[in-house]
């Protein structure tokens, strides 16, 4: 689920703070000078955030789809699925929530593929990548400030849908230490996935690819533990459901709200995200790499 950006009239030149850096007056002339790292990142990370509350029509699906499937799934699998564990469980099973099953699967939903990179495309379509590479700004902050943005952003947007469960009944077993780790590991996926369309969006430079790139979630999404416990899984479904990162981000997930403080869950669920993290970020700072390389 994408967040897009079209350009604005602040895209039409950098914000004088991010810009010109505070260009500094020199014998001579005036020489943009730098201003660190972390200001950098701030800049660019403040200019996407201000760009959200303009663009509405891309946030809103990001939160409504996730929360259609959960009321969704609960409403036509809820006494299948709670059944299937008392027969699977015997009738000394703890009984099985299926609401509390499902509240990980939406936050999945409503955190992965949320990203700037096609606001990235337009920048530098429109050559406004280009102007930031003519300052002093360091070039790791190009990407790492939207990043930034993207975090605020997912960890915003799973707020509703964390409330939702509540409101329908949903509470963790960890308390609220435990929802607010339930928050970071949320967030700390859809960080890492940004960098699968931040990479196509700086490789190819073009909006239909990098609308396509959701497109890589759908494996990751179906091919897991989404509707049924891995126990409860068969065949080929089972099998790869073993290598899906996110069968073990979801069970660190459900750990904080049905389990309570269970170390292994998390430290896989944990492992997940460092995982395809690695592989995300190293594509899309390559691909950052690359188009410097070229000039822009």
């Amino acid at each position: 689920m994408s967040a897009t950006t079209p350009p604005d009239a602040g895209s039409a030149a950098l914000d004088a703070d991010a810009l010109q850096h505070i260009a500094a007056e020199k014998p001579g002339g005036i020489v943009a000078r730098e201003r660190g790292f972390f200001h950098d990142v701030s800049a660019i990370a403040g200019r996407a955030l201000r760009s959200i509350p303009r663009e509405p029509e891309a946030i809103i699906p990001a939160l409504i789809v996730p929360v259609f499937f959960f009321v969704v799934n609960i409403g036509s699998l809820q006494n299948a699925a709670q059944g299937a564990a008392r027969a699977a469980g015997g009738s000394g099973a703890p009984p099985f929530d299926f609401k509390a099953f499902q509240v990980p699967v939406a936050i999945i939903f409503a955190v992965t593929g949320v990203s700037r990179a096609s606001a990235l495309v337009t920048d530098i379509q429109d050559g406004y990548f280009d102007r930031l590479l003519m300052t002093p700004i360091k070039r790791i902050s190009l990407l790492l400030g939207l990043m930034v943005a993207d975090f605020a952003l997912v960890i915003a947007l799973s707020i509703p849908v964390l409330i939702l469960g509540f409101i329908l009944g949903v509470r963790f077993e960890t308390g609220i230490l435990g929802a607010l780790l339930f928050l970071l590991m949320a967030g700390g996926w859809g960080l890492v996935f940004t960098g699968f369309p931040y990479a196509i969006a700086l490789k190819t430079g073009n909006p239909a690819a990098v609308n396509s790139s959701f497109i890589l979630f759908f494996p990751f999404a179906f091919l897991t533990t989404s509707f049924l416990p891995q126990s409860q899984l068969t065949g080929w479904l089972s099998t790869i459901a073993d290598y899906n990162p996110v069968t073990y981000l979801l069970e660190g997930l459900r750990s904080l709200i049905m389990v309570g403080w269970d170390a292994e869950s998390l430290l896989k669920g944990l492992a997940a995200i460092a995982g395809v993290g690695l592989v995300s970020m190293t594509l899309a700072f390559s691909a950052l790499r690359g188009r410097l390389k070229r000039g822009g």
